[in-house]
């Protein structure tokens, strides 16, 4: 368990936390490359972190990301107009670049003054790139702006690869400690019957208390959660937490489709959920990408506004016949039972009250190097992570080997590397 100092901290992401200042010293998705579909599109809105903001494409591709209110009187740039290399405010026409420049003051007569106004003028603005079909934003210090994350699903041709992201209405915190908590899968998403019981699936129902063990690399933790198989092996499921907010999911046996999620706090009470899912070995095929559409693993079925149909608000249609015949939850959908479960733990999980088993080691892990990252960078000392963007370009999954493997052998046999690297040439990123 945390006691109550620790869990605010683990949760609390607004500007000047510890937690906040550490997320912001990395590259966050905050919208899909498709929000913003051509350049001078409309301008979005954007929250993170507790900080509203405007994006916006200008005329030449470029992504903005701005404070939401024109500095004249504070109108908001939602409703301005974005054209001709810049978002207009609609009011008395005061116009500013993607990186924050005034280009305009049609108010103002030209001369001194007015170059003046201009140069003085200017407003907030963070980097902004695209990147794996995600729209990525810096919000940390201007003068150490660190490279992006180069998880491999972005640096894979976009066939490869389909994205998306969803609401969810509680803390980062809940739902990432769901992911990298492998044993849960025994229950939450298990059939009542077995009759149509893979092996896989057998022996997940079968060992409820995976062994698990837990690796630190430079960009994060690598998870291995093994149980008991046939003949004496054991069926092992690999993830991955990547900092300060990404999981590789360990359910992808050789040649099949990886997942992963990033985490991004909207507010202390909400978050987006990016989701993305690749095949490193061939493109997606159109039937594979309706599935993931109407709902399917990492990918809910969601409405036009990203929100799942089977939420918090609607007690995720709850199904009690369901419940007590077809499966544990009687709720529909991988995503929607990791939702409905994390969220029935509040908007911010008493952790004092927690009663941790041994299958909670990963939990406890991702705890203790998230808090001790925070508490060191208001100290000075910035996350090793930032300086190792290959380390995201990981993979997690599952195998069988036999029961006297160690564990590095086991993540050499599956990936190649102990700690499941993968080498991969970055695609130039403007």
């Amino acid at each position: 368990m945390l006691n109550a100092s620790d869990n605010a901290l683990l949760t609390q992401t607004g500007a000047g936390t510890p937690m906040g200042k550490l997320f912001r010293a990395f590259w966050q998705p905050v919208l899909l490359s498709s929000e913003l579909p051509k350049p001078d599109c409309s301008p979005v809105k954007v929250t993170i972190m507790g900080e509203e903001l405007r994006a916006f494409r200008a005329s030449d591709g470029t992504v903005g990301l701005v404070e939401p209110r024109c500095p004249h009187r504070g109108a908001d740039l939602f409703y301005g107009r974005n054209e001709d290399g810049g978002l207009r405010c609609v009011y008395h026409g005061w116009k500013f670049a993607a990186d924050g420049r005034c280009m305009e003051l049609p108010i103002v007569e030209p001369g001194p003054e007015r170059d003046r106004m201009m140069a003085r003028i200017k407003l907030k603005a963070y980097p902004a790139r695209d990147f794996g079909g995600f729209i990525w934003a810096y919000l940390g210090p201007k003068e150490q702006v660190p490279a992006l994350p180069q998880l491999e699903f972005a640096l894979l041709p976009p066939a490869h690869s389909y994205v998306t992201k969803k609401l969810q209405q509680c803390n980062w915190a809940h739902p990432l400690e769901g992911a990298i908590d492998t044993a849960h899968f025994s229950f939450l998403h298990m059939a009542v019957s077995d009759e149509d019981d893979t092996d896989r699936l057998r022996w997940i129902r079968n060992d409820p208390a995976p062994r698990y063990t837990v690796v630190a690399h430079p960009a994060g933790l690598v998870l291995g959660a093994a149980r008991k198989a046939d003949n004496g092996d054991l069926y092992w499921r690999v993830s991955q937490f990547l900092m300060p907010n990404h999981v590789l999911a360990p359910n992808a046996h050789r040649g099949e489709i990886h997942a992963g999620q990033c985490y991004v706090p909207i507010d202390d009470n909400h978050c987006w959920i990016f989701n993305y899912t690749w095949n490193p070995e061939r493109p997606l095929t159109e039937a594979e990408r309706e599935t993931y559409r109407k709902g399917l693993g990492v990918h809910p079925e969601l409405d036009e506004q990203w929100v799942p149909v089977r939420n918090r608000l609607n007690d995720y249609l709850l199904d009690r016949d369901k419940q007590r015949t077809i499966n544990y939850t009687g709720v529909d959908g991988i995503s929607e039972q990791d939702a409905y479960i994390c969220d029935s733990q509040g908007y911010i999980a008493d952790r004092t009250s927690e009663h941790l088993a041994p299958t909670d080691l990963g939990i406890v892990r991702f705890r203790r190097l998230m808090l001790d990252a925070a508490r060191k960078l208001e100290q000075g000392t910035r996350p090793e992570a930032l300086s190792h963007p290959d380390g995201y370009c990981a993979r997690g999954g599952g195998t069988v080997a036999p029961g006297a493997t160690p564990f590095a052998d086991v993540m050499r046999e599956r990936f190649g590397h102990e700690l499941g690297r993968i080498t991969r040439a970055a695609p130039a990123v403007a």
